[in-house]
């Protein structure tokens, strides 16, 4: 709705004349920052808004330094307290396994950056709804990719212990946490390869952990899902109709989750969602 809304629009606009932050107008039109950032892309920032920015940013810099010091012990100081859940949720599955693939878990952050919104939209109400915390945005305006940023040593440390857990963890895992871990897994790291010519259709998975790619792989089998590992090119392969059909019926990319049409090798050259381009493989075999 609030794509479509005019009267929205020309207020993030005109606020972004006025030189206000992507943050700013966010809080003030109570907006996503991903949403906001659609409607102002082509307005070109300002040298006062710029140089607000930057010094911002210093300061942002600077607090952060000061702060890591106080947590070398990994320790959060009076008052940002992380939340540590003991047991696993499908929120917390979720969230560990996005912040394993498209994410970073650094000594004192926890980073996720994709390029479709849902994903990040999605990361960012699990970890609200888990963790009460909110992040700090970041849009590359070249290449469309959003980061959102969590910057707690506590969050960090505990995050990396159940990454490393999950791994052990998800093997015996019920079938529906196991499809939270493979969607997110293809979500981030998979594309549906499609050459109608040459008659190549495929689900493929890049990572660069080949432990990853054969933990991967023995899940699919519990789907009775077959896929090939080519360690050469560092990705899983799901081909034939029967595995893709399993593939779409239990598992498949989320909605709202697309291709990146502007790539030179792109085949469609429009915004397709993952999961269509999927369904049109699958039609595509003979009956």
């Amino acid at each position: 709705m609030h794509k479509t809304n005019p009267l929205l629009v020309g207020r993030c606009r005109d606020l972004r004349r006025r030189g206000f932050t992507l943050r700013e107008i966010s809080k003030l039109i109570k907006l996503p920052q991903t949403t906001a950032y659609d409607h102002i892309s082509d307005i070109p920032s300002s040298l006062e808004l710029k140089e607000r920015i930057r010094i911002k940013q210093a300061k942002n810099t600077q607090r952060l330094i000061e702060f890591n010091i106080k947590e070398r012990k990994g320790r959060c100081v009076y008052g940002r307290v992380v939340l540590k859940p003991k047991g696993w949720t499908p929120e917390l599955i979720f969230l560990a396994s996005h912040f394993m693939f498209d994410g970073e878990i650094q000594t004192h952050s926890c980073i996720y950056h994709n390029r479709n919104k849902a994903l990040i939209n999605g990361v960012e109400f699990l970890m609200k709804r888990v963790f009460s915390l909110r992040p700090y945005h970041w849009v590359n305006k070249e290449t469309g990719v959003h980061r959102i940023s969590y910057h707690y040593v506590e969050l960090a440390d505990y995050m990396r212990e159940k990454a490393e857990e999950l791994k052990k963890y998800i093997h015996d895992a019920s079938l529906s946490e196991k499809k939270i871990f493979l969607k997110a897994f293809f979500n981030d790291e998979g594309s549906a390869y499609f050459r109608k010519k040459q008659k190549r259709r495929a689900i493929r998975g890049y990572q660069h952990n080949l432990a990853i790619l054969k933990l991967v792989q023995k899940l699919l089998i519990d789907f009775d899902i077959n896929s090939k590992i080519d360690e050469k090119y560092k990705e899983i392969v799901i081909s034939k109709k029967p595995n893709l059909i399993k593939f779409s019926d239990n598992i498949n990319f989320s909605k709202g989750v697309y291709i990146n049409p502007n790539r030179k090798n792109s085949i469609w050259k429009k915004k397709l969602e993952k999961r269509e381009i999927l369904n049109r493989i699958i039609n595509s075999y003979k009956k």
